[in-house]
């Protein structure tokens, strides 16, 4: 049964997030890399004794726009899942569901008819494990009474980054200082995996664009409950990769940067002709099995070079925070106001 009631603990388990297929406008590359991957997931699964497997959220990438053959890929993968681990978890990520205060509407909800998947839709504690699915309205007010070891869901924390540049600003109501009685908080949402104290974001399944350049430290997790063990985690190396670099050191023979699916921006800093450049771009795509090769010339990156440290720039969301913060008017509410802006 699909139920979450009671499930039975897991001994051992391997977990992944954020693989969202569909990405790059429902690329048929894309879904067949994330099909990959899970023929690659079970299959470390298995070598390591896992009986139990989790998925931490965004399973698809745009809730607006999954075409057949997005779906087509969706439903093979989960019915491996199911058919894989005596029990399979599945959280829903933001991406997932049509509405951002509630989930009432997923694009992956048919998933409780597969065996062997169970729709992680309410929050569950059996013992020392916590489920939690994303969390709407003031639901996150229920975390810091939870007394669960281990706790997994698809949660949105201030300081962390959402990829390697920019941190997520502090203006959400949940913080990490929330998880009192946790030991380990594992969760998807942010792309890079990074850990600060007991919370784990994992990281996406595999890299996925140029805000994982030079980062191929992505994969999947491995949890053994049954003997105490510190999380585990295991790299995908033969996930798509994505670098930055100038000719001069594409062109290096001891540089060694070309790998299989490979995507490449490549500024141009040696004097070559336009023939001279496609040359380069077509024989390393041909002979090397790169994916795309994009040629910037050098007078272009100049320009847009700066000396100015990009890791300070506000993002949007913290320059609407910041000007609703300063509104000096008893007229409007000024959390109703950050809410209206949350929910667009």
């Amino acid at each position: 049964n699909n139920e979450i009631k009671g499930v039975i603990l897991f001994k051992k388990a391997a977990v992944f997030t954020d693989i969202h297929l569909g990405l790059k406008g429902n690329s048929k590359v894309h879904n067949d890399d994330c099909e990959e991957f899970v023929d690659w997931y079970i299959e470390q699964a298995k070598a390591n004794g896992c009986e139990t497997g989790i998925f931490c959220g965004d399973w698809h990438h745009n809730r607006n726009s999954l075409n057949l053959t997005t779906m087509d890929a969706t439903i093979r993968s989960m019915e491996k899942l199911g058919a894989a681990f005596e029990q399979f978890f599945f959280f829903d990520g933001n991406h997932d569901l049509y509405y951002k205060d509630k989930r009432d509407v997923s694009s992956t909800i048919f998933g409780k008819h597969i065996p062997g998947i169970t729709i992680v839709d309410e929050m569950y504690t059996e013992e020392d494990v916590t489920l939690v699915p994303w969390l709407v309205g003031e639901e996150w007010k229920k975390i810091e009474k939870v007394k669960s070891k281990y706790m997994f869901g698809h949660f949105e924390l201030p300081s962390f980054y959402m990829n390697a540049l920019v941190k997520m600003p502090d203006h959400g109501d949940l913080k990490p200082q929330h998880f009192k009685h946790q030991e380990y908080v594992f969760s998807g949402h942010f792309h890079k995996r990074q850990v600060q104290g007991k919370i784990h974001y994992i990281g996406n399944s595999f890299p996925h664009n140029y805000a994982d350049a030079w980062d191929d430290e992505r994969g999947m997790m491995i949890l053994d409950r049954e003997n105490d063990k510190e999380p585990e985690y295991i790299n995908w190396w033969n996930c798509p990769k994505y670098r930055t670099v100038k000719l001069s050191q594409l062109l290096d023979p001891d540089s060694d940067i070309i790998k299989p699916k490979m995507y490449l921006r490549v500024t141009l800093d040696l004097p070559v002709s336009y023939e001279e450049a496609q040359f380069i771009k077509e024989n390393y795509i041909s002979q090397h099995g790169c994916r795309e090769i994009t040629l910037i010339p050098q007078k272009q990156e100049e320009e847009i070079t700066t000396d100015l440290d990009i890791t300070q720039f506000e993002t949007v969301d913290e320059i609407v925070s910041k000007e609703i913060a300063e509104i000096d008017t008893n007229n409007f509410n000024k959390k109703t106001l950050m809410d209206i802006y949350n929910d667009l």
